[in-house]
């Protein structure tokens, strides 16, 4: 299946001035899958080094020279090392923590030998670590679930994927094709993007199938809770992963979730689940100036899952529950603003660290709310997310005319229109700004509009 990070990689692979390369990722996003991929393609020989499947191998690199443990590497797997044409990947290093801390002496003392590493609870281990951390001296990617155009290749639906990718706004769009994006935005609502459930779905056209793999990875999660620690109650992990994804779109409070538990173990364990990247906090911003984060409230924040396909089978839901737009209009926009937040998240460039934000109106006894705000060219972009073609705008004036925003935009399930928009709000100088409408399939072509507009 096309991965849009093999370009990545491949940059990566070719550059003079690289470090060794950590992936990070939640479990079965494909990491190991798209390093396969890419040493096959482009490696004459590989080298996996698995720490869980064997604990023991972590004894390869206990000398300091690297150069020995290089020796050793190729001794135990009998393959040549030669720079250029080598790949070693050290899969599930979070095993072995202090094998991740010598990752620093391949930079500086054999930088030409091409090493990842990858692991699915490596966030939890780096933010407890007690070795040396290798910074400056290693490069970091970030991976995420298939995003809804990777999903269309892999349905083999590329003359859609090239449509969207071509679109500029002042082409029409016919209904019947609406219609069908329509439909593959369903399709792909229900199974989501993680690379197992996409690939069974695809290769099966089997719901049932489909369901159960997206079972099998919760479960997956589940027994993942054992991994985070001595210290960590796997039952309250448990609890947040079965409650969230009813949370999704609202400000959370603690009580929502259990009014039995102090909140401040409630934050520890929710922490821990952002750390394994099967959650995301979307913080509050004031919105007032790039970049968001310098206006970032810790304690105000909203809930994004890790893949829509898994917050459809949480919630008991699969593709037949949504084969029309009732459903999503019936979560009161749940599941659209989980698919809207799950695309933004894959459009990060891999090497960033993603960050989420939201506003609402911070004066008293005023409700006005905003779903997400992004930058984009260094502006700041307030984004509402409908869940059917119609809906009121009020926040979205709201914004604009307080921080006088140049332009808008909305997702719902209408056809895009860019348009000038007056907002009139009581007590305030009237404000015209830019208001783009794009359908919620489009979202992988926002800044290019945006910039091309």
């Amino acid at each position: 299946m096309f991965r849009k990070y093999m370009q990545d990689l491949i940059n990566w692979k070719d550059r003079s001035n690289r470090k060794p390369l950590v992936i990070r990722g939640a479990r079965q996003v494909g990491k190991t899958y798209i390093v396969r991929e890419f040493a096959k393609k482009h490696f004459e020989y590989f080298i996996e080094i698995n720490f869980d499947e064997t604990p023991g191998s972590k004894d390869l690199f206990l000398h300091d020279d690297v150069g020995m443990i290089l020796q050793y590497i190729s001794l135990e797997k009998d393959l040549p090392i030669i720079p250029g044409k080598t790949l070693i990947f050290l899969d599930e290093i979070q095993k072995a923590p202090e094998v991740f801390a010598k990752l620093r002496y391949f930079y500086e003392k054999k930088n030409e030998i091409h090493i990842i590493a990858a692991g699915s609870l490596l966030d939890f281990v780096l933010a407890e670590h007690s070795f040396s951390m290798p910074v400056g001296r290693i490069e970091y990617m970030f991976m995420h679930p298939m995003d809804f155009k990777e999903f269309l290749l892999a349905e083999g639906a590329k003359s859609f994927h090239d449509f969207i990718s071509e679109y500029q706004l002042n082409d029409g769009i016919p209904e019947s094709i609406h219609n069908k994006m329509q439909d593959y935005l369903r399709i792909y609502m229900g199974v989501g993007g993680m690379p197992a459930a996409v690939r069974e779905y695809t290769q099966s056209k089997s719901l049932r199938q489909c369901e159960m793999e997206l079972n099998t990875i919760l479960n997956t999660f589940r027994d993942d809770f054992s991994k985070y620690g001595k210290k960590v109650d796997t039952q309250r992990l448990q609890l947040i992963l079965d409650k969230a994804p009813n949370l999704i779109g609202r400000k959370i409070k603690y009580t929502e979730i259990s009014r039995d538990l102090k909140s401040s173990d409630l934050k520890a364990s929710l922490i821990l689940l952002e750390r394994a990247r099967i959650m995301f906090r979307i913080h509050h911003s004031s919105g007032n100036a790039v970049p968001l984060r310098a206006e970032k409230k810790e304690r105000d924040f909203k809930l994004l899952f890790l893949d829509i396909g898994l917050v459809m089978r949480s919630l008991g839901l699969n593709i037949l529950d949504i084969q029309n737009n009732n459903l999503i209009i019936a979560n009161k926009g749940s599941l659209a603003e989980q698919f809207i937040g799950q695309q933004w998240l894959s459009q990060f460039e891999s090497h960033e660290l993603p960050e989420l934000y939201y506003w609402n109106r911070e004066k008293t006894g005023t409700s006005a709310e905003i779903d997400y705000l992004f930058q984009v060219n260094g502006n700041i972009i307030p984004i509402e997310v409908k869940s059917g073609t119609t809906g009121s705008l009020k926040s979205l004036h709201v914004f604009a005319a307080e921080k006088k925003s140049a332009v808008a935009l909305r997702y719902n399930l209408g056809k895009p229109v860019f348009s000038d928009v007056t907002s009139r709000i009581p007590g305030k100088e009237q404000f015209t700004f830019k208001l783009l409408s794009l359908p919620l399939y489009m979202i992988s072509e926002t800044k290019r509009l945006i910039k091309n507009n």
